[in-house]
């Protein structure tokens, strides 16, 4: 929408408006319409109103050219449709005349408001037809000293509703004195806060507030959400949704009732189910799924059962938006058009030009146009100048490029001379030069009257090329011809000469004679000067009686072709030496020789050729700066012939196809300083090589290179160590690093108070730390360090004060680590590595002891450091178990620290395994621990059975305890062997011990034998049926210990630590369930370990049992 202009405000004692509410400009005569399009009559383009009176808009549309009646639509911004608005503040209203077949339509204002300000548009379409106009309303206060209304700073200044910058120009208008009556104020923010969600909008359009989206943030800070309990939902939409550009989103709800039918709706308006939003009830789920989300989402939402309502918004994210193609430099001259060119990500996503700090606006008589095309974004500057030099940006949400605009003033350049001609009677003439600019025009002089073109005069303007033709030249063609560019203060001449033929009376008898013309284009005697590409023709007039004979050699080389590039032509007194299309092998002497009976006559001729130089050659980088780059290359092999009057230079960014030229000037020089690059960016250059005939060929473009700077210097240099000849340093990288990366660090010292620096290492030190060597002791010695890349040496960095090299005594400490702090256990044929950091100055010496004694160093491998000791050994063997201690001493100073090894194995074979009883389906069997229990405690063991018959073997117990078992369900008829393997940390012994005996299953008939029932004694003494049983345990990991005890009377049981009894600690829980004593131990640290026995008491005697329970510490399964 075009920019509204403001109408100048009423005289006083002058109303705004009229009665009737119809608009008059400020100074009270009719507004004229404008007839365009479908209007008849438009509104005026600027109203002032006063707030509190009526303010009534008409517009009439001619319908005698349409098919059906027109429709109206009255907008406020750019989206506000203010038909769906129409009740007390808004009015609407339609005519329409018969006999004219006009339309009037109005829109009435009830009590214009300050809100009311700001830009509105009426649209009329009829079918395919379709017209618009738009108007701005400036409502001002009616009373100077009321107070500002705060709701019309949410007012924009763009006249859209949701673009521009906020206006506060309502609240700085000058008010015009008139008293109005006085109304009570109303607080809009506490109407909004009571106020459903839904009659925001209403609210907003009835008291002028255009800025909903600053409204609602307003809104959401000042209004704190009470819980409120809903009859309809079981679950209600979450407060709020995020959601990126192009994303699917689903909004989730829970009723009650599954059956219930709800409606969505955005911003208040009910949403219809479409490819892009689709609506479903699964059960008690009600969801709203918005396919590809676009920012016209972004809105609030809600879901509507009844008089109940849940809200939600939804927040749609633009992704962002990343330049893939960056932007070119430009070097122009004056005049020229400019288009700076990038590609972003996604297409038509907004992209800001700015030139230097100013941004650049797409205006109408602006200089810049902005193009849009897909990805494609381009500024275009249609007349480059002066003005226009400097850097250009163009930003996104996501990115940022830059290019660089130079632009010279325009200059012309004389690439190629006009040459001066001779030539004879009827004979062509061919003026030629070529400028640099190939749009240039020109006009022919002849001794400085213009030449006009004739049927025998021609000229032609081919490209950069100028050409004036003459044919049949005649005598009067001789003389200065000049052409001058338009524009340009500048002159190329060159003369024509005219060759008369002289026929004179000769005697007979008359020597041969050679009459050179020395005019022309000689420019000395005998030597003849051609253009590469140009025709050379010679005409030698020459006499003699009888008439000579004719002979043209070059070197030794006689030219007798009549046809060809090359050739002689004969005439009547007269010899033509012609080539064309000169070429550089055409250079050298030649010789016409005329012979006749009478004598001889020679001449010799030097033709030179003239070109063109050969392009320079080995352009090269010597060396690179932040945003510059020195080049150097050498001059061309062949100067064509002529002196060279400089070079041009041209640059690009690698990968680019757009060069930039970086002078206008011929540089004279064969090193140049290219300068304005951007840093890390790769180059590449040519040159071109001037003489005085042209521009040579490019040369080969240069290797690319880099403009890079040197790093800043390194930070936070400092001493780490210093012993009687070293010093140790350690520093931080620089904090600017740039393109160029880091290649390493040269460190320096001297002398305190001297100046010569000496370098400490030979190699760059890739490291940030580095012990300097070979100091001598007591000397104070300045230390400094300095990055290095490939553009060079960083600033130095400084220590603060100097290093007094001298030795520091630290007493020796070794650190043991923790997992060495208790038994390390280890499988046999595993590789032990361990490490053990110390430290003490000077350096200490470490000795290593097994059980007292030196290791053997045939067994184990010891390498010790400055900071730490290793003990390796490459496969562990039982006989490496033990308690190794490491002795570290510095003269009569030492430290001790230990650590007990244990190499593990697997056991040996259970023994003694025989079977003690059967009965029924059962047999019960015992054995005794292996004799090696593979240097660890035995954790279980595995019984396995076999039938006699298939001897086929089966597990009938695995990780069992106790060195007894009782094997159940065997089959009645058959014996059975058993065989048990023993079990610790390292897996199941290798071999199983069999059992002496066999258990057979006897077959019993089926005849029920009644026994005679004995009464028994049941009082006993208490009796240990099953004993306590040593425990090892893992503290932290809770672990019980168990027995059983019969006994009649019941006995009473008493556990005991240490012969100390256990009270009502919670760290154990005792049980005892038909005679089964348990006794559990939660989480049992190393203090837990000991003696613990149970004492069964009764009236009749006391038993008593006891067990070891060893707690170890944890160990990591990884390094097992």
């Amino acid at each position: 929408m075009p920019e509204p202009v403001p109408a100048a405000k009423p005289e006083e004692g002058q109303d705004a408006l009229p009665a009737d509410g119809d608009a008059l400009p400020a100074d009270g005569e009719p507004v004229s319409t404008e007839l365009s399009g479908l209007f008849v009559e438009k509104p005026p383009e600027s109203i002032t109103a006063v707030a509190g009176m009526d303010l009534t808009i008409i517009a009439k549309v001619d319908s005698t050219t349409l098919a059906r009646k027109p429709t109206m639509k009255w907008l406020k911004g750019k989206w506000l449709d203010l038909g769906s608005k129409a009740g007390k503040h808004v009015q609407f209203k339609e005519t329409y005349d018969r006999n004219t077949k006009i339309y009037t339509y109005e829109m009435k204002i009830i009590k214009a408001a300050p809100g009311d300000s700001g830009g509105y548009r009426c649209e009329v379409t009829a079918k395919d037809k379709c017209d618009s106009s738009t108007f701005e309303i400036s409502v001002e206060a009616a009373e100077q000293e009321a107070q500002a209304d705060i709701l019309s700073a949410f007012k924009r200044a763009d006249g859209g509703e949701d673009d521009g910058n906020l206006d506060f120009s309502a609240l700085l208008k000058a008010a015009k004195k008139k008293k109005v009556k006085e109304e009570p104020v109303i607080d809009v923010w506490e109407l909004l806060k009571s106020a459903h969600p839904s009659e925001y909008e209403k609210i907003a359009f009835e008291y002028g507030i255009t800025d909903l989206r600053g409204m609602l943030k307003r809104l959401k800070k000042m209004k704190v959400v009470e819980p409120k309990y809903s009859e309809a939902f079981l679950k209600r939409l979450d407060a709020c949704y995020s959601v990126e550009k192009g994303k699917k989103i689903v909004l989730r709800c829970e009723v009650v009732d599954p059956d219930m039918q709800v409606k969505w709706l955005k911003n208040g308006q009910e949403i219809k189910p479409s490819a892009r939003y689709i609506m479903e009830a699964n059960g008690n789920v009600r969801t709203l799924t918005i396919g590809r989300t676009t920012l016209a989402d972004d809105a609030a939402y809600e879901c509507v059962y009844g008089d109940d309502k849940c809200f939600t918004e939804v927040f749609v994210k633009e992704p962002p938006v990343t330049i893939t193609k960056l932007m070119d430099d430009y070097h122009v001259v004056v005049g020229e058009r400019v288009e700076f060119e990038i590609e972003v990500s996604e297409e038509g996503a907004h992209v800001m030009w700015f030139f230097e700090d100013i941004e650049l606006q797409k205006e109408k008589d602006s200089k810049y146009r902005i193009k849009r095309d897909g990805f494609k974004h381009v500024l275009i500057i249609q007349e480059a100048g002066l003005e226009d030099i400097g850097m250009y940006h163009a930003w996104t949400n996501g990115g940022h490029t830059k290019g660089e605009l130079e632009v010279e003033e325009k200059q012309l350049e004389v690439l190629q001379d006009i040459a001066d001609l001779t030539v004879k009677a009827t004979d062509q003439a061919l003026f030629k030069c070529e400028v640099s600019d190939d749009k240039v025009t020109g006009k022919w002089f002849k001794d400085g009257v213009e030449v006009l073109p004739t049927e025998r005069i021609k000229m032609s303007h081919i490209g950069r090329f100028h050409r004036l033709v003459i044919d049949n030249v005649k005598p009067e063609d001789a003389g200065d011809y000049s052409f001058v560019p338009d524009g340009y203060a500048l002159s190329i001449s060159a003369k024509l000469n005219f060759l008369e033929i002289k026929i004179e009376y000769v005697p007979r008898q008359d020597p041969p004679k050679i009459h050179l013309d020395t005019t022309g284009n000689m420019v000395s005697q005998n030597t003849i000067i051609v253009v590469a590409g140009n025709k050379l023709r010679l005409d030698v007039e020459i006499s003699g009686e009888p008439a000579p004979t004719v002979v043209w050699t070059k070197g030794d080389q006689q030219i007798t072709a009549t046809e060809g590039r090359v050739k002689v032509e004969a005439r009547k007194d007269l010899s033509c030496f012609v080539i064309e299309g000169a070429e550089r092998e055409d250079e050298g002497n030649y010789t016409i020789c005329v012979t006749n009976p009478v004598g001889e006559d020679k001449a010799m001729l030097f033709v030179k050729i003239v070109d063109v130089p050969d392009p320079p050659e080995n352009v090269k980088c010597l060396a690179v700066g932040e945003d510059c780059a020195s080049m150097v290359w050498d001059v061309p092999v062949f100067d064509g012939g002529a002196p060279l009057k400089g070079y041009l230079m041209e640059r690009k960014k690698k990968g680019s196809s757009r060069w930039t030229k970086l002078n206008f000037d011929v540089y004279e020089s064969t090193s140049y300083e290219a300068k304005r690059m951007i840093e890390g960016v790769m180059y590449e250059m040519r040159v071109f090589a001037i003489n005085s005939i042209g521009m040579s060929p490019p040369s080969l473009t240069s290797k690319p290179f880099m403009p890079i700077a040197p790093t800043s210097e390194p930070i936070r240099l400092s001493v780490h160590d210093v012993t009687d000849s070293t010093c140790t340093l350690k520093w931080l990288a620089p904090e600017k690093i740039g393109a160029g990366g880091m290649d390493g660090y040269i460190i320096e010292y001297c002398k305190d108070g001297d100046t010569e620096w000496v370098v400490a290492n030979q190699e760059l030190c890739e490291r940030q730390g580095y012990v300097v060597r070979g100091l001598p002791v007591g000397e104070k010695i300045d230390f400094r360090v300095v990055a290095v890349n490939i553009a060079g040496r960083s600033p130095p960095a400084l220590l603060a004060q100097p290093v007094t090299i001298r030795e520091i005594v630290e007493y020796p400490k070794i650190r043991l680590p923790r997992d060495l702090r208790t038994k390390y256990i280890r499988k046999v044929g595993s590789k032990i590595n361990l490490t053990i950091p110390f430290q003490g100055k000077p350096r200490p010496v470490a000795t290593w002891f097994k059980d007292g004694k030196p290791i053997d160093p045939t067994a184990v491998s010891v390498r010790t450091s400055n900071v730490d000791t290793i003990l390796f050994i490459r496969e562990a063997e039982r006989d490496h178990s033990g308690t190794y201690e490491l002795v570290l001493k510095i003269e009569n100073m030492e430290d001790r620290a230990s650590f007990v090894l244990r190499i593990v194995d697997i056991p040996g074979p259970p023994q003694n395994v025989k079977v003690t009883d059967v009965w029924g389906f059962n047999a019960a069997m015992e054995w005794q621990a292996p004799k090696d229990d593979g240097n660890c405690d035995i954790s279980g063991y595995t019984i396995q059975k076999a039938d006699m018959k298939t001897k086929e073997w089966f597990t009938v117990y695995e990780h069992n305890r106790r060195p007894n078992c009782t094997a159940s369900e065997l089959i009645m008829g058959n014996e059975y062997m058993f065989r048990v393997f023993s079990e610790n940390l390292c897996g199941l012994s290798e071999e199983a011990r069999v059992s002496k005996n066999t258990a057979v299953i006897a077959k019993t008939d089926l005849e029920h034998k009644k026994t005679t029932f004995k009464e028994k004694e049941v009082n006993c003494v208490p009796k240990f049926t099953q004993p306590l049983v040593d425990r090892s345990v893992v503290a932290g990991y809770s672990t019980a210990i168990s027995c059983s005890v019969k006994g009649y009377p019941k006995p009473k049981i008493v556990w005991m630590k240490n012969r100390m009894i256990l009270g009502e600690d919670p760290k154990f829980l005792m049980r005892n369930y038909q005679g089964v004593l348990t006794l559990n131990i939660r989480k049992p640290g190393t203090f837990d370990a000991g003696k613990y026995s149970c004492k069964a008491v009764n009236e009749l005697g006391t038993d008593e049992v006891e067990c070891k329970l060893d707690v170890r510490m944890a160990t990591d399964p990884d390094k097992v």
